[in-house]
């Protein structure tokens, strides 16, 4: 599968928003600004993520999805790759414990809740009691990449 990356567009947003809503991910704080879209040659856009900066300074990886159709083919791991290597260190980034494994690759450490910045201790705490009484068998992780 062919694809390249590019800077989201304003006229990428609707998809941007769409592809959120079908993999069933935290549908806040998407600005198209911050985002990087993979596309196929004929420029449908198949996989996106950003980084955002919070209040307390801290900045998250986040909103990284692909298309089912098109997953297993490299897409994630290269958003990934591309957004960490043009965004400064550290970087956070929250998920479910069942993909701990696959933000390890990138050099991602999962973080006790003592070091953790501020808003990502709250939404650690929230995150997992959301997931306690949808009986998920996942806790929510906040994982950190350090500076290089």
């Amino acid at each position: 599968m062919k694809f390249t990356l590019r800077p989201a567009t304003q006229s990428d947003q609707n998809n941007i928003r769409k592809l959120i809503r079908l993999v069933k991910i935290n549908p806040t704080g998407l600005d198209w600004c911050r985002f990087v879209v993979a596309v196929t040659p004929t420029g449908e856009l198949i996989g996106c993520g950003q980084v955002k900066t919070h209040g307390d300074g801290s900045r998250e990886l986040a909103s990284i999805a692909v298309m089912p159709e098109y997953r297993n083919e490299g897409i994630a791991s290269t958003l990934i790759d591309h957004l960490v290597n043009i965004h400064p260190k550290p970087l956070f980034l929250t998920c479910r414990s069942s993909l701990e494994t696959f933000y390890q690759q990138f050099q991602f450490k999962t973080l006790l809740e003592s070091e953790m910045p501020p808003y990502f201790r709250r939404m650690s705490r929230l995150g997992n009691i959301f997931l306690k009484l949808s009986r998920s068998k996942d806790k929510l992780l906040v994982m950190q990449l350090k500076y290089d």
